[in-house]
């Protein structure tokens, strides 16, 4: 089993940037392919970015292409999403999870679904 903690959300104006972290514990993290989804109030929980196990192939949501950048250090069982550019609109909370195979292939990594182990989510509000 593993345990995620994601941190790093805040209230930020529009324009501005954020980086949150997920520190993983529990399993051989280096393992796994990672994901970012948020969840805005009334909404679907959206895609918003995956990496492979190896951090050498990255995925993005159409909504945060070039603003949005995912990344992880294995070393410190940590993925990271930094958010540049930030509107209104990507307020949302926001979560990281972890694939349920070894060194799955992180493009196929688009739906909730697909995913196995949650983070608790972290806040992130863009005040216009």
């Amino acid at each position: 089993q593993v345990q995620l903690v994601e941190s790093g959300g805040g209230l930020v104006q529009a324009g501005g940037s954020l980086r949150l972290s997920c520190a993983a514990s529990g399993r051989t993290f280096s393992s796994y392919s990672m994901g970012w989804f948020r969840q805005a109030p009334g909404k679907e929980r959206e895609f918003v970015a995956a990496i492979s196990w190896s951090g050498g192939n990255t995925y993005y949501g159409d909504s945060v292409k070039g603003r949005f950048t995912i990344s992880r250090d294995n070393a410190k069982n940590t993925v990271y999403l930094q958010m540049n550019s930030l509107k209104p609109e990507d307020t949302a909370v926001y979560y990281c999870a972890t694939d349920t195979v070894r060194y799955g292939l992180a493009r196929r990594l688009k739906n909730p679904a697909d995913f196995g182990s949650w983070g608790q989510g972290t806040q992130v509000t863009v005040s216009s």
